[in-house]
């Protein structure tokens, strides 16, 4: 049987223990708070660099497929490149000519003027009675005007070809400008492409640092939870054991009872308000609570 002051103690220790467990109870709610938050803010920084890996790969098969089309483009205009060099290649064959140049250096007749003459030399000799002297005069002169025409003829075709072969080039370097111009827009977009990489890799750099530093702090907050979890346990025991004796001893403690329910109480309105700062969905059991603790 317990004397009146053994009881008061057991009583004291009850309460004070109580106490304790109440402040654990608040220390461990705030230190799981901010092992969520850290944890939290760990999550969304792997969920940015989660999508700046996307933008990455985004990015660098958009740069791959410009470069690769760059190269293509570059062999189209190469090959249109050669084909002018190939061009003023037979022009300047042409030109370069004996026949060509010597009839540049004169003034050139017409093959339709020469042709015409021809014409009317062979029907002066077909219509006309001429003595041997003048008909080898007449065919002297008309051989020398057919190898003219010859000559002349073979002039114009060469310069027709020229002039297809100018028509030609400039087709070709028209082309060739457009592709050379298509080749820096494509390069330039994949250096866009690039730099953009550059910069992803960068800004990822930054934000694993940022990454670790939240998991370091949410690893530092867990082993903090963790120790005040053990100490509350250790308190429960304690709590435990105390009401057991004083049970033991039948003891009844009805203004215990009620600071008990008030303490819950208490307990259960930090729980709402948490909630409301939280914005979050409060049930009609957490208004009766508010309305008992006003």
């Amino acid at each position: 049987m317990l004397n009146e002051e053994q009881k008061n103690n057991l009583i004291a220790n009850l309460k004070k223990a109580r106490q304790e467990v109440n402040q654990l109870k608040d220390r461990l709610r705030k230190s799981n708070s901010e092992k969520e938050s850290w944890f939290r803010k760990k999550s969304a920084i792997g969920e940015e660099i989660k999508n700046k890996i996307i933008n990455i790969k985004s990015s660098k098969k958009k740069r791959n497929s410009l470069t690769s089309e760059v190269k293509s483009t570059k062999k189209e205009r190469d090959e249109l490149n050669r084909q002018i060099s190939e061009e003023l290649k037979s022009i300047n064959e042409i030109k370069g000519h004996s026949d060509f140049s010597r009839e540049k250096e004169k003034p050139r007749i017409s093959p339709e003027a020469l042709k015409k003459r021809i014409d009317e030399i062979e029907l002066r000799i077909e219509t006309e009675a001429m003595d041997f002297k003048k008909e080898q005069v007449v065919m002297k002169e008309i051989n020398k005007l057919r190898k003219q025409y010859a000559e002349v003829k073979d002039i114009v075709v060469e310069s027709g070809d020229i002039r297809t072969k100018n028509k030609e080039i400039r087709n070709l370097k028209k082309e060739a400008n457009k592709l050379h111009k298509d080749i820096q827009k494509s390069a330039n977009e994949s250096q866009e492409f690039h730099e953009n990489l550059i910069e992803y890799a960068k800004e990822i750099d930054i934000l694993r640092e940022q990454e670790k530093a939240a998991h370091d702090k949410f690893l530092e907050g867990k082993d903090k939870y963790t120790a005040i979890n053990d100490e509350l346990k250790k308190k429960l025991d304690e709590l435990k054991k105390v009401k057991e004796e004083l049970e033991t001893h039948d003891v009844h403690l009805k203004e215990l009872e009620e600071e008990k329910k008030q303490l819950s109480l208490k307990e259960k309105q930090r729980e709402v308000e948490n909630k409301i700062k939280k914005r979050e969905k409060i049930t009609m059991e957490d208004i009766l609570v508010m309305q008992r603790s006003n």
